[in-house]
């Protein structure tokens, strides 16, 4: 079955959004969110290849060196679909989108066989 690496994007700004809530707010929403997560991951865990993880603060690398850097990029994960739509719908309600302040999922084929 194809493989689909599924890119949990978070826009800077939306981080800081988050951040700027009180504690309170953070710690409501991640007790919202935490538990919906799980819940999501065992009713996909059919198509969850590899739960990957999340990301912290970006270091490039370019032919000039190695310096900061800032994307949108938060987390990944490994599913399984028959179809690039079929892994997008798995997303459609996650808590990422739903709860959290993500911004997107970004879903791409992999072309060669991904590390599991």
């Amino acid at each position: 079955m194809p493989k689909f690496l599924a890119v949990f994007m978070m826009r800077p700004e939306s981080l800081a959004r988050f951040r700027s809530l009180s504690k309170t707010e953070q710690d409501a929403i991640d007790a919202a969110g935490v538990p919906a997560w799980s819940a999501w991951e065992e009713r996909h865990a059919a198509a969850i290849v590899q739960h990957g993880g999340m990301v912290g603060k970006t270091l490039r690398v370019t032919r000039e060196g190695i310096g900061p850097a800032t994307n949108a990029i938060c987390g990944t994960l490994i599913v399984e679909a028959d179809t690039a739509e079929a892994a997008a719908g798995l997303f459609s309600d996650h808590p990422h989108l739903t709860i959290f302040p993500g911004d997107s999922v970004d879903i791409m084929p992999f072309v060669t066989e991904p590390p599991v």
